[in-house]
Parts: structure tokens; sequence; C-alpha cells
């Protein structure tokens, strides 16, 4: 039977598809039946808008479940879609502002359809960062987040809303599992309670089920897009977080193609007061530890989680346990890294005591002083990387080619150094003994030709530790060694700094298996006395701090000037 040119009779129904695109448009309707594949329904609403443009970026999205159908192979039936559904046909890739651990907003275009954890490893290979699974998404929150539970604060924020415009749609809720027990024991079963549908999805068994994924009841102010900019009010936790407003509080890259990416491992100026101002200080642990609810939920979607078109996410390192963190390849990380541990500490996100809160200051001064200084350049070195570990293997193996010493003949070590053997409840001062170390054993004798007092050692697996102090002139050597019963501790005291460079450098190479014919002695002894030299103070300083302008404010977080100012005038 025919009516309006359809068959009626067949199983089909009408299916509502608004198109984001066209935004004076009304929802188009399409002729489907159940068993209609995803990709069925996206080429016949095609073919129906007869425009010729480039749609492999759309996808649909069902807001009523809030739920890309992505999966073009499945059936109407198996998503659960009805004749009441309204999908929506809208681009993937949207204009997501993302601000970094540095404070600088990027405009980039992010794939709303895939995983949090995709999304941020397509994102960190654009922005040349390795090992993105260090790096998650997290939202922006208020005050209000900080003063009570997110729980709570979502259930008085329905009640307000029921009392003001009658009911309101639930928010997304990624963080707490909710245990619902209705009749319906499908994942839909609380959205279907309250709206009264019901899905073909769901199953008879009647049983609980725990819900991840956030569900939000439709608008009932007629159609309302939720794809334009700036979100649409509809139960987004970014429309009233205070935060879209970006260009109040963030400086505006622009987008990933609009400026150099080496920017990136520089830090930006300094903030001003009133950007600072509008950051979130937690005041004690129980705010710190919901700070932890701002975490989007890698297994699901952004879109998912309320993130629409052109709102502003947070990118911050999720996960500190940072995995070969090498200059020449991760400048932008260690610099993005650097920032986010200078806000935590400076808006007081990570308790420090105040030693700790003025060392890093320190190495913040620093850091700001010498960024005017020539810097090495560590990747002009002309050699590749798998040229480089070719060579050491064959330093390694063979020696090195500039080692002009007798391999025929084992060099030693022989000096008269200060030894003692500390033990328990003992006063015993340091000895001279005449000190040999030849073919990883380092040999004692009170003096030459003296056997009744000699005794050796192994060096290798020992533990080797310095004890160095430059101001008081001590240049020690720390030395556990295992034997049958436990480690035995050796001090061994130097009279100069190119004696300890020698007999250090001796002594980390035995601990790795490595004679003093080895190739890297004299790199190791090299490397000690340029350390050392490296502590040495300084006739004149090389940068006056009296000639830069310091603000306390951007190295020290306010809790701890205030404890510092109260002591300057006690």
């Amino acid at each position: 039977m025919f009516s309006d040119g359809n068959l009626v009779g067949d199983g089909s129904w009408e299916l509502r598809v608004l198109v984001t695109d066209l935004r004076d448009e009304e929802p188009r309707t399409l002729r489907v039946k159940g068993d209609t594949h995803i990709g069925g329904v996206m080429l016949q609403l095609v073919e129906d808008l007869g425009i010729s443009m480039d749609w492999s970026d759309h996808a649909l999205w069902w807001p009523e479940r809030n739920v890309w159908l992505t999966r073009t192979r499945f059936t109407l039936d198996q998503y659960g879609v009805q004749a009441d559904a309204l999908l929506f046909f809208t681009p993937v890739h949207k204009m997501l502002n993302v601000q970094l651990p540095d404070r600088r907003v990027l405009h980039c275009k992010v794939d709303f359809s895939i995983k949090t954890f995709n999304s941020v490893v397509h994102l960190c290979k654009e922005l040349g960062i390795r090992y993105p699974e260090e790096i998650s998404f997290c939202r922006p929150l208020s005050n209000e987040h900080l003063k009570q539970n997110y729980t709570q604060m979502k259930r008085m924020g329905q009640e307000r809303s029921e009392i003001i415009r009658g009911k309101s749609p639930l928010p997304p809720d990624t963080n707490t599992f909710i245990a619902t027990s209705q009749s319906n024991g499908s994942m839909y079963s609380r959205h279907n309670h309250s709206t009264g549908s019901s899905s073909s999805s769901g199953s008879s068994n009647g049983g609980e089920r725990f819900l991840c994924a956030p569900i939000r009841s439709p608008t009932k102010s007629g159609i309302s897009s939720p794809m334009g900019s700036g979100g649409s009010g509809n139960g987004d936790w970014n429309s009233n977080s205070g935060y879209n407003n970006i260009h109040s509080y963030s400086p505006v890259l622009g987008g990933i193609n609009d400026f150099d990416m080496d920017a990136l491992a520089m830090s930006p100026p300094p903030l001003t007061s009133d950007l600072r101002a509008k950051m979130l200080k937690p005041k004690n642990l129980m705010e710190r530890a919901r700070m932890n609810v701002a975490w989007l939920d890698s297994s699901l979607s952004i879109m998912e989680q309320g993130v629409r078109e052109q709102d502003t996410i947070f990118l911050r390192f999720k996960f500190y346990s940072f995995y070969d963190l090498n200059p020449k390849y991760d400048s932008v990380r260690i610099n993005q890294l650097y920032e986010q541990a200078r806000w935590q500490l400076l808006n007081e996100e990570i308790e420090c005591t105040e030693e700790e809160m003025l060392m890093f200051a320190a190495l913040q001064l620093q850091v700001n002083l010498q960024v005017n200084v020539p810097q090495p350049d560590i990747g002009l070195d002309g050699e590749d990387d798998i040229d480089a570990a070719l060579n050491d293997l064959q330093i390694t193996l063979e020696g090195s080619s500039v080692n002009n010493r007798n391999m025929m003949h084992s060099p030693e070590l022989s000096e008269s150094l200060r030894v003692m053997r500390p033990k328990k409840f003992t006063l015993k001062a340091f000895k001279k003994y005449q000190v040999t170390c030849r073919d990883l054993y380092m040999n004692f004798q009170k003096s030459r030709g003296d056997p009744e007092s000699a005794f050796s050692i192994s060096l290798k697996g020992c533990e080797v530790t310095p004890d160095v102090n430059l101001s008081q002139g001590k240049f020690g050597i720390k030395l556990e060694v295992p034997g049958p019963d436990g480690m035995s501790e050796y001090w061994i005291r130097c009279d100069s700094e190119e004696q300890y460079s020698k007999w250090m450098a001796a002594c980390k190479l035995g601990s790795k298996g490595k004679t003093l014919a080895d190739s890297s002695y004299e790199t190791e002894v090299n490397q000690i006395r340029t350390f050392l030299q490296m502590q040495q103070r300084a006739p004149t300083p090389a940068i006056n701090p009296s000639a830069f302008e310091i603000t306390p404010q951007d190295y020290v977080s306010p809790r701890h000037i205030k404890k510092i100012k109260s002591k300057v005038n006690l």
C-alpha cells in the first residue's frame, strides 16, 4: 500500500537528521528501516542534500544518548535508534582552545569522535611531544569545585535549576559510577526511565549496571545544536565555569600552523597580576584532592564528556613518571614539564616545605637569567644516532683510537692515602696506607714490602659514594664492598682535587667491572674535574642579579611570602 508516494507496511519509518553545517535548516527526514546500517543512512542523507562537498569528515551524533554512531556497519536497531530519535550530522574535527602547561592557549583542530587518549596522542604529535601517555586533558574548574564534592555540587545545581526553570538536563558525570536497578537493565536504562522511551538494545535480565558515560536528557526548548561556538548551555560543564573567555585568562597564540613550534621550548613572559589572580589556589589537602575531578576519562571521547566546539580545555601531565627525557628531542616536553611544576608550586597545588620552595625559586631565577646566555647546541653534532651507538660499541670492545697506552702493560695507581674502616662504638681515626689499584683490586699496605699488614678488596660490584666538601678541603670516597658477612665499609681520604679525581674515576670504573686500561678512564677523570670546578665559588658573579627586576610573586607562592615577611618583621 502506497501513501504519499511511500510504501506503508514494509517496516520503514521516518528518521530526523539535522545537518549542523546548514545552521538555518530544519532536520531532514529520511525513510529508513531498523536493519539499515549507519553508512547507508549517511549515504542516503548526502544524496538527499544534493550538495557537492567533501562529507568524509562528518559522522552521526546522537545527543539524546550522548554517543557517536561511528560504527558504520552497525544497524539502527543495534544502536537502539528509533523513530523518536534526532541525530546530528556534524564534522568530527572541531576547533578547540587548548591551554598548554605554560598557560598559553592554542587554537587546535581536534577529533571529537575518538577516545580522549587518541586525541591527546594526535595533538602531542603535532606539538612535537613524545610519550603522550604521560599527558591527558582536564576540564577547567571554578572555585565552587574546591568547596564541595562534585556530586554534591551537581545535585545542588540541579535542584537550583529545577526551581528556576523546571527540569534541568543532567550535567555530564564521568568521575562517578552510578548503580542503577531499573526494570530495563541496558546501559541507557536511566535515560529511558526518565523519558519513558524504550530501547531495542535493552536486555530483560533486570540486573544492576554501572554507568560511566555521561547521560544527558533532551532539551525541551526546541532543537538547539550543541555544535555551535561556545557551547549551547545545555548542561555543559564549561558553560558556567568562567573560563570560556580565554583572552582574559591566558595569552592566545593562535593556530598550530600560525607560529613556530620552537617557541614552545621557551618560557613565555610572566603573566600579569590580574591573570594570576584568576587561577585556582587550593588552601588545604581536601581542595587539592577535589582538583582531580577535572581529568577527562581516557576511554570516552571528549564530545561524550561535555566538551563542545570552541570550548577551553587544559593539556596537563597526569602521570609523574617521565620516560627517556632527552634534551635533543624533548625540548618542548621538558619546558612544558618545567612550567607545569612551576605553576603548581606557585598556586600551591603541590605541598612543599619552605626550604624546597626557596630552592625551586633559586632554580627558576637561574633559568630566567640564563635565557640570554649562549647554550651549547645539542642537535648539531653531525652524527647520526646509529653511528654514535656503533662508535661507542667499537670503543668499548677495541678501545679508543687515540689511546697510546701499552696494551701489554696493565696500568695501576699507587699513592699514599688515608684509610679508615668504620666500626660501631669505635673512635678510630684515618691511618695512612700505601694503596695500589690494579686489575679491579685495591691493595692496602702500611708500608711498601710489609706483607703482614697487607689486605685487598675487590672493586667489582661495590658501591661508590663521594664525600666532598670544597669549603673545608675535604675529598673523600666511601666504598661499600660486598662480602660473605654483608657489606664492608671503607673510607678513603685524598689530599687534593687531582688525586681525588683519579681515584674516584678508578673506583667508579672498577665497580662496573672496568680496569684502568679502559678507554673511558681519562673521560671519567675529566668529568670529575669539571664537576669540582663548577662547585668552586667564582671570584666575580657571571650574572649580576641586581641588574634585573625580580618580582617575588613570580618565584614564591603567596603563603611562603607571608611567612618570610613575618620572619623579617620579627
